[in-house]
């Protein structure tokens, strides 16, 4: 079975790659500019019309205030721009806005970063593919009638692509992203001298059309909370911004320095073609609605439902380059493809996060693995597993998905800042040389302005969105939440139950100084309760020889289980099986099958330590190793395994629970109280 699912394997995500090519799969700027800021350069998509979108309530003479969103949401982008250049340097490590909040904050704050990114990520999956397809449906009809099918397809595309590495995907996704940027500044370009210079009359294809307000003259309040829900509503553009503080580790180096600049160049591109669409949209009168079929009219009559509301840069471009010219149909496909390759910003911000927190406990720790092409492959599993169920459920519509989104950007904005300015006035408080502290200080200024506009903003998008879908986006950051509050603790309270005591405890069966003849294999990661355990019983099984086996894919791990091996003066030899692939199952049944090679008529014990649990979730955070190696270990002729199992609290909970089962009788089974009277017979003498 392992042979036959590996051809297709190896036909859709490529051959494994050895642990020491890491190095090889580091990108340049070039690369990781498309990679972690495709999805805030491809927002100017629809941010722009966003805007326009929720001033059109207040009718056509709103849409002057457009310039003003505009110049808000350009300060804000350089405020988080310039302070998540501080984080980038302080923080290199990648673990980004949850490290920085952890480590100054505290864990809860560093967990509700966490929880907010990794809902964030998902949503930016959803909101970008869904917003793609409804862009190519109104070219291609079979798209927009199978979206939801569609939607799940890309999301599939795109997880092979991103399965087979971050330097692949890169690749393939830099030519739309940078022809989508080229095709952007060439119209704003030629527009701008369509206008300026030659002095042309450009119309979009809704100029001649009126909007019906909801709310005519809004004034004051009314006016005040509408400018704020549209600058909400256009702070779309800035969602992403945070992916390059978290993807650190793959830049090449000088990493913190590349990832700096690319986040300034990020900034500059997404600001300025942000602003050239609003103006352009501006001058050439677009007119965007909410509901068109009735809120658009053409010399006073309601389009109607065939009428079909083209995106703000489609309108644009329309009006600028001319409707079908070369350079419309390019930035149209560019537009709609760099759409579905936003998603790629949370392909390799989820995995990297997920890895952080399952290094840390709060994730399972199967998402703190490498893949075979050298990618955290069960985090793109799982991302796009929770994007496809998000479209499904909300059939793939941005309209109704884009309600949920940047909430959880704005609280890792947020607490990441105001962790900053901690961590700025901790090094203060010890710093004497005066060039650092001016440069302290510089930063600490910037984090605390970041801290105070991004916290603003946080309060302007929940007072404005929480009624239209943002209350979904909070409850999912409390589930994650709790679900990795609750896994930490699983994995906090196992540690300390398994924990190797420092002498030898004759009670717990886990004394390693009883004599012994026993051969055997014993499995070992670390030293803990259960490793001990089974060293005791290898060593009662009378076999030739004994020995311990590891199999090194964290050098780190492997280090301190070779030092602890040697400070216990533990009197078994531990051999240490090299794994460039970072696999366990295969070195192991390689190794078992060597030594029957050099002795068939030998047998082979493996001795394998297990935790035995109580509940049916925490299979899922232990013994999977353990599990594939029986499985493969089974069909070795002349193997025998053998698990010895370490009985966790839990499990107590599951044996009372199988006792209570066997007691149970269904009911009916056993009689109670009198039987139903029946006909009566005559008495019956006793049997002699």
């Amino acid at each position: 079975m392992s042979k036959l699912t590996d051809v297709p394997k190896r036909i859709l995500i490529g051959r494994a790659l050895r642990s020491d090519r890491l190095g090889e799969t580091l990108l340049p700027k070039r690369i990781a500019l498309p990679v972690f800021a495709s999805d805030p350069l491809s927002s100017v998509a629809y941010a722009p019309g966003e805007v326009l979108l929720v001033l059109s309530i207040a009718g056509v003479s709103a849409y002057h205030f457009s310039p003003l969103i505009a110049a808000a949401v350009v300060v804000l982008m350089f405020t988080v721009v310039a302070s998540y250049r501080q984080n980038v340097h302080a923080y290199p490590s990648g673990g980004g806005d949850y490290e920085v909040a952890n480590t100054n904050l505290g864990p809860k704050a560093g967990l509700t970063v966490a929880s907010a990114l990794l809902v964030d990520y998902v949503l930016t999956v959803a909101v970008s593919i869904s917003s793609g397809i409804e862009n190519l449906g109104s070219a291609i009809p079979f798209v927009v009638e199978h979206k939801v099918l569609c939607a799940v397809a890309v999301i599939v595309l795109l997880t092979l692509m991103n399965l087979r590495g971050v330097r692949e995907s890169g690749t393939l996704f830099a030519i739309p992203t940078y022809v989508f940027v080229t095709g952007v500044f060439i119209m704003i370009a030629w527009g701008a001298f369509r206008g300026l210079v030659l002095d042309h009359s450009m119309r979009a294809p809704t100029a001649d059309l009126e909007i019906k307000a909801e709310h005519q003259g809004l004034a004051g309040f009314a006016l005040v909370f509408l400018l704020l829900r549209a600058f909400s509503s256009g702070c779309a553009a800035l969602t992403g911004v945070e992916a390059i503080s978290n993807g650190v580790p793959a830049f090449r180096r000088p990493k913190s320095k590349n990832a700096a600049n690319t986040l300034a160049l990020m900034g500059l591109l997404a600001v300025t073609m942000f602003c050239g669409i609003i103006a352009l949209a501006a001058t050439t009168k677009v007119r965007m609605a909410e509901a068109p079929a009735t809120d658009l009219l053409h010399n006073g009559v309601p389009v109607g439902p065939e009428y079909v509301q083209d995106p703000v840069i489609s309108q644009v471009a329309e009006a600028v380059f001319g409707r079908g010219s070369l350079l419309f149909v390019v930035l149209a496909a560019a537009t709609a493809l760099v759409l579905f390759l936003a998603a790629n910003t949370a392909y390799n911000g989820f995995p990297l996060l997920g890895a952080i927190l399952a290094q840390d406990r709060y994730l399972p720790r199967q998402l703190h693995t490498r893949g075979d092409r050298l990618a955290y492959s069960n985090g793109i599993v799982l991302l796009a597993g929770a994007a496809a169920l998000l479209v499904v459920v909300y059939g793939a519509s941005s309209t109704r998905l884009i309600q949920l989104y940047i909430v959880g950007v704005f609280v890792s904005f947020t607490l990441s800042q105001i962790g900053m300015v901690r961590h700025w006035n901790r090094h203060l408080a010890t710093e004497r040389e005066p060039a650092a502290r001016r440069h302290m200080i510089r930063s600490r200024t910037i984090n605390t302005f970041g801290a105070f506009f991004t916290g603003v903003v946080l309060v302007v998008v929940l007072a404005t969105k929480f009624s239209h879908g943002a209350w979904v986006a909070l409850l999912g950051m409390c589930i994650f939440f709790v679900t990795m509050s609750a896994i930490r603790r699983h994995y906090d309270r196992v540690a300390e139950e398994i924990a190797a005591p420092e002498a030898p405890d004759e009670t717990s069966g886990d004394d390693m100084g009883r004599p012994s003849r026993v051969h055997s294999v014993v499995l070992v990661s670390k030293i803990h309760r259960p490793a001990l355990r089974a060293l005791a019983y290898a060593k009662l099984l009378r076999s030739d020889s004994l020995e311990a086996l590891s199999v090194n894919v964290d050098p780190q791990e492997t280090k301190e289980l070779r030092e602890e091996w040697e400070r216990r003066n533990i009197d078994v030899p531990l051999k240490v099986l090299d794994s460039p692939y970072r696999e366990i199952t295969r070195p192991v049944i390689e190794y078992v099958k060597n030594l029957r090679r050099e002795a068939p008529r030998d047998a082979v014990s493996v001795i394998i330590p297990e935790y035995v649990v109580g509940h049916w979730y925490e299979h899922l955070l232990h013994n999977q190793s353990a599990l594939r190696l029986k499985g493969r270990l089974l069909f070795t002729p002349g193997v025998m395994v053998t698990s010895v199992p370490y009985q966790l609290q839990s499990s107590e909970a599951a044996r009372l629970r199988a006792r209570r089962r066997q007691e149970w009788s269904a009911p009916g089974a056993v009689r109670r109280g009198p039987a139903k009277a029946g006909p009566t017979k005559e008495p019956q003498p006793p049997p002699k």
